[in-house]
């Protein structure tokens, strides 16, 4: 669950085109996800579970992850829909857990996804008519789908909220141009969020919920791909159905320990925005979540997102601790951050008027 960083450019890598290029999937990428997967914990969670230990042994199994608890799993897309693969060639989805553990306990994360599907949580008791989209990290190589999806999903039904867990496709490289990171001009983990999103407002009366009170809550990968969404009604596939012609811009969004929003090439101190990142004054109220010791994603990156909302005259709550590390998810830790922000979020949106 890599912490929003590239598959290849730190090594040199770089997608190629036509038969070298499939070759190149085929061989790099698999190797490139056991490596980045093998090495996330080090930024993951609270610093109990960040010394120095041999890591876990990865389990991995072919199959297309499953709910367990209850969610309806819902096909974004029409089956007979051509959806734009990810980099994983012809490696069917699979499932694993491994690496080092988060607040005592693995993570699980899905891989090689390429049928996206939302999976929908209803509350059991009060229904406060409002909604949230998860949308779990892991660098755009897997999906964190429980720490960072399932997780959370049981928390917001406890608030009296439907929630669904967006598993987008993945992996996705982001390739690298004279040394620089570049954005893909097509983000299919952006393209599934959006559907998602046009889904639930479609289909709002059957969840009991109010089509106007649907928010975003992203995690690292999934933070960049929440801040997308606040920013942009704009799609880069066609519209197919009544699901896509409703909004695909969140009514707020919470965005946890972002990064690819930051453009430090012009000194330690930059606070300028990378140029692919678009900021507008339609964005919706954003709480944003940090540590000041993430490893992996440094705190300037939501400091300048949020100076950026700010001067379009978007309302931007912050909260930023001293430590929390990276990937914590909803695991209690030793670090307050932790513990502490799923009660923040809740004030807030009490604030906003979404409970």
């Amino acid at each position: 669950m890599r912490a929003c960083r590239p598959l290849a450019p730190s090594g040199g890598l770089r997608p190629r085109n036509g038969r070298q290029g499939l070759l190149w999937h085929r061989a790099v990428v698999p190797s490139l996800l056991a490596i980045g997967i093998a090495g996330t914990a080090w930024g993951q969670a609270g610093r109990p579970d960040a010394s120095p230990k041999a890591p876990l042994p990865k389990n991995e199994r072919v199959g297309p992850w499953q709910p367990a608890d209850g969610g309806i799993q819902i096909p974004l897309w029409p089956a007979n829909t051509s959806l734009a693969r990810p980099d994983s060639s012809d490696r069917p989805e699979g499932t694993g857990n491994g690496t080092r553990l988060v607040a005592g306990r693995k993570w699980h994360w899905a891989s090689y996804v390429t049928r996206p599907t939302m999976t929908v949580y209803r509350p059991k008791g009060r229904n406060a008519g409002s909604a949230m989209l998860v949308l779990p990290g892991g660098g755009f190589e897997v999906i964190a789908i429980d720490l960072e999806g399932t997780e959370i999903c049981d928390w917001v039904v406890r608030q009296g909220m439907t929630c669904a867990v967006l598993k987008y496709r993945v992996p996705q490289v982001w390739p690298s141009v004279d040394g620089k990171q570049q954005r893909p001009k097509v983000l299919l983990g952006l393209e599934d969020a959006q559907r998602a999103m046009g889904l639930l407002r479609q289909q709002a009366a059957s969840y009991g919920i109010d089509p106007h009170r649907i928010g975003v809550i992203g995690f690292s990968a999934g933070a960049y791909l929440a801040a997308n969404m606040s920013n942009t009604d704009d799609r880069t596939y066609p519209l197919r159905d009544a699901a896509d012609r409703q909004s695909p811009r969140p009514d707020f969004a919470v965005v946890a320990y972002t990064a690819r929003m930051l453009d430090d090439s012009k000194g330690r101190n930059s606070l300028d925005l990378k140029p692919w990142v678009t900021i507008s004054a339609k964005a919706p109220p954003t709480m944003i979540l940090h540590a000041m010791n993430d490893p992996m994603d440094k705190v300037r990156q939501p400091l300048a997102y949020a100076l950026a909302l700010s001067d379009a005259g978007v309302p931007v709550d912050m909260r930023i601790y001293a430590k929390g590390g990276h990937a914590f998810g909803m695991r209690p830790t030793a670090d307050p951050i932790s513990r502490e922000w799923p009660g923040q979020v809740r004030q807030w949106l009490h604030n906003i008027g979404m409970l």
